[in-house]
């Protein structure tokens, strides 16, 4: 096991998370590459055929992230026609709809993603990994003082 090379309270939560989410993003990047899809992507996807249509504003709330992330990562994912973006209620809000193709590509890229949660809880054990995805939740819609909420910037 590779240990931080800082002591106690001087390391970098941040920075550590960081450091692992890049590292198991690879491992399901690695994984979904067959399907075409990176993980963000097929996050997006799943979260939408989870919900249903959502503004880009719900989504981005959803996803945690911020507005202008968000039309990152949906830009090739329209362009492939995997979800679509049509006029909200109010003309200046966007609506974002999974298609019958991003249903077609969820439902196989499925398969490749489960392999993945597999191996990463063979690395780390299942209790561990429940214990870190609640940990991951509780940090990702944890109310910092002086913030906006998540997926608010």
């Amino acid at each position: 096991m590779v240990r931080d090379t800082q002591d106690g309270d001087e390391t970098c939560s941040c920075t550590t998370l960081r450091k692992a989410a890049r590292r198991v993003s690879l491992l399901y990047d690695e994984a979904l590459a067959p399907s075409g899809l990176r993980i963000t992507q097929y996050a997006l996807l799943a979260e939408l055929g989870r919900t249903g249509p959502l503004t880009v504003g719900e989504l981005a709330h959803a996803m945690v992230m911020e507005r202008n992330g968000l039309g990152h990562n949906l830009r090739p994912l329209e362009r492939d026609g995997l979800v679509r973006l049509d006029i909200g209620h109010d003309r200046r809000s966007r609506v974002v709809t999974l298609t019958d193709d991003g249903r077609h590509r969820l439902t196989e890229a499925k398969l490749l993603w489960q392999h993945a949660q597999d191996r990463f809880r063979s690395v780390l054990g299942t209790d561990e990994t429940r214990t870190l995805r609640a940990l991951s939740i509780a940090a990702a819609y944890a109310d910092f003082p002086g913030l906006p909420g998540p997926g608010t910037t």
